[in-house]
């Protein structure tokens, strides 16, 4: 699992994807493929891609397009590096990449 992974991710399911850093901030990679600390008042002292090795527990949230009218009530669902590994490997730009063949 890679923090390039999520951000793609993020994007392709349009959610917003959070994880808690070893400091006890929070990291957030929204649906457009930025993560951001929201908490982080200076330079950081510690690399992201570490700090993601080292979490375990991920909430997922779905974004509502702007503008909608009447938008669903989404539920953020939690999931373990277990579930985030599999939803990230079961992403249609991962399928796509087992099925290429030519076409002669």
């Amino acid at each position: 699992m890679t923090l390039a992974g999520l951000r793609k991710l993020a994007i392709r399911k349009q959610v917003q994807i959070r994880f808690t850093l070893r400091n006890g901030m929070e990291c957030v990679i929204h649906e457009d493929g930025v993560a951001r600390v929201p908490a982080l008042k200076a330079p950081p002292d510690f690399n992201l891609d570490q700090e993601l090795a080292e979490a375990s527990a991920f909430a997922v949230e779905t974004v509502v397009p702007a503008g909608q009218k009447n938008p669903p009530k989404t539920k953020s669902l939690s999931l373990g590096r277990k579930e985030m590994t599999a939803m990230l490997s079961e992403s249609p730009v991962a399928a796509a990449a087992h099925d290429e063949h030519d076409d002669e």
